[in-house]
């Protein structure tokens, strides 16, 4: 076979490959139409790829709830003006969230009032 056959034959094999990349990003868990506002206690801020996460206690009136909050990419993060430091454990914060669709504790992230007042991402 030649070299001009056998090109786009291995394209057509890797294409099935891409398919799961391109859903990776998929936000239909979240319910990107509803924030909800978290008075919290940072348990841990994990600044890694490919999502940064902000792990977190909300005290409810039925105690305390361990929340996980799926963040954007350190990139992304540093773009906004975060830092790897810019959360450390026992932090008091506010975080603004789009909640998971199923009721879970968890949500993905879009803004945040820090311990000095300060605020990254959208925070209304």
């Amino acid at each position: 076979m030649t070299r001009n056959r056998l090109l786009p034959l291995a394209a057509l094999l890797l294409a099935p490959l891409a398919i799961p990349a391109a859903a990776h990003h998929s936000y239909a868990m979240f319910d990107m139409q509803k924030t909800v506002v978290l008075d919290a206690s940072v348990v841990r801020f994990k600044w890694q790829n490919p999502h940064a996460f902000i792990e977190a206690d909300i005290t409810t009136k039925a105690g305390t709830e361990r929340w996980a909050i799926e963040m954007t990419s350190p990139n992304n993060l540093a773009q906004e003006g975060w830092k790897r430091t810019s959360l450390k454990p026992g932090d008091k914060v506010k975080i603004w969230v789009h909640p998971l669709r199923s009721g879970d504790r968890g949500g993905s992230y879009a803004g945040v009032k820090l311990p000095d007042g300060s605020t990254l991402g959208t925070v209304s």
